[in-house]
């Protein structure tokens, strides 16, 4: 998308997670993915639960196999403590198992054990 993407205000400082995931390197099936995670065929429950948890924002990018998602919290927020609870919400579980077909992922696996998260190595350094 050479244009870019226009990026969120929320009024208030906010960090950034970055983490990555592979899919299953089948056409057919990185296709029936794009179309799931589509705004008509996301389930709502998941997409309240990530909110409930305080995530501001949640954007995922495709490159052939290669997911990359972006995460926008408030500065407050815990990983941790918010990944433990989003695996209790509603259809949560049933979405990850869900989406495991698609996935290079073990059976059962959560959202936090499906996504690595990614270490910043590069920034546009102050002078």
């Amino acid at each position: 998308m050479a244009e870019g993407y226009r990026v969120k205000d929320y009024g208030q400082p906010v960090k950034r997670y970055v983490q990555t995931m592979d899919l299953k390197d089948d056409a057919s099936l990185i296709a029936e993915y794009r179309r799931r995670h589509s705004e008509q065929e996301a389930w709502r429950e998941v997409l309240d639960g990530i909110r409930e948890v305080g995530i501001l924002d949640m954007q995922i990018f495709i490159l052939g196999t290669r997911l990359v998602m972006i995460v926008e919290t408030p500065l407050d927020f815990d990983w941790d403590t918010a990944m433990a609870r989003l695996a209790t919400l509603p259809r949560q579980q049933e979405w990850e198992d869900y989406m495991a077909m698609f996935q290079q992922c073990r059976e059962g696996a959560t959202s936090d054990e499906k996504w690595q998260m990614m270490e910043p190595m590069f920034h546009l350094y102050d002078r």
